[in-house]
């Protein structure tokens, strides 16, 4: 994975201290004696180039007389409620793209989960609170773009029974009616450039976020040499998957088959 550059979330972050301390009269050095850092790391952490920890943020606030802003903006960055440490980045560069592509081998695409299958995944309220938490962007006055495919394999692995299943794919029937969403369906086979599942956030000003799950967790990055190759495969996949109409019929069996 190429090295990490400053995303949406860090740059934020960064600014924000730069703006505070800026109308606290404080250079990055003044800042830097009294946080106990280098004048380096504050230009690192103002550039959006690094993540600090968030004793560092404590400290911020402390000596920057905002309360817990910088803590709280940590945390929000976070997101330890529901979303793992090596998914925090996505969420929030999730809920304000324009638009949003998937591939999934294994399990439904996060967004169009129902709450009964994602209780089937995951075992604590604050992960299941956090997955309908993202949600939220489908809500949006103005939604993304969507554009999902799911393996076959995808609708026929069980999560929660056979109950849960015909409602998950009842649902899925009805988001691939949705004007802002194509949902298709990929027969089983190998797909050239695609080792396994991942999700692309695209910004409305065209930035990207690039997330992509692993075994023992996930990985994400904005980096162009990372993200063109998937969005050039996942272009192949969507020609080579069933057409929306074709994938409507085949989750309609699918609805049949779980019944």
């Amino acid at each position: 994975m190429a090295q990490r550059k400053p995303t949406p979330e860090l740059r934020r972050f960064g600014a924000e201290l730069m703006r505070v301390r800026q109308d606290a009269g404080l250079t990055q050095n003044a800042l830097a004696q009294a946080v106990n850092v280098t004048r380096a790391y504050i230009a690192q952490v103002e550039a959006g180039t690094t993540r600090c920890r968030r004793d560092f943020a404590e400290r911020l606030d402390r000596a920057l007389g905002t309360d817990t802003a910088f803590v709280d903006a940590w945390d929000e960055q976070l997101r330890s409620i529901g979303y793992p440490r090596w998914f925090v980045e996505y969420p929030d560069a999730e809920k304000t793209a324009a638009l949003l592509r998937a591939y999934e081998t294994m399990l439904v695409f996060g967004l169009f989960q129902t709450e009964a299958y994602i209780r089937a995944l995951v075992l604590s309220e604050a992960a299941v609170e956090g997955r309908l938490r993202r949600q939220a962007v489908l809500k949006r006055k103005e939604p993304p773009l969507i554009s999902v495919v799911l393996a076959e394999t995808v609708l026929w692995t069980c999560m929660g029974g056979a109950e849960v299943m015909r409602e998950q794919c009842a649902h899925l029937l009805a988001v691939s009616e949705w004007e802002n969403v194509a949902l298709q369906v990929a027969p089983t086979a190998y797909h050239w450039g695609l080792g396994g599942p991942f999700n692309l956030a695209t910004q409305p000003n065209g930035e990207d976020l690039l997330y992509m799950p692993t075994t023992r967790g996930g990985s994400t990055s904005n980096d162009r040499e990372d993200i063109l190759p998937i969005v050039g495969a996942f272009s192949a996949l969507q020609a080579r998957a069933l057409s929306a109409d074709d994938s409507r019929e085949f989750l309609r069996k699918a609805v049949v088959r779980w019944t």
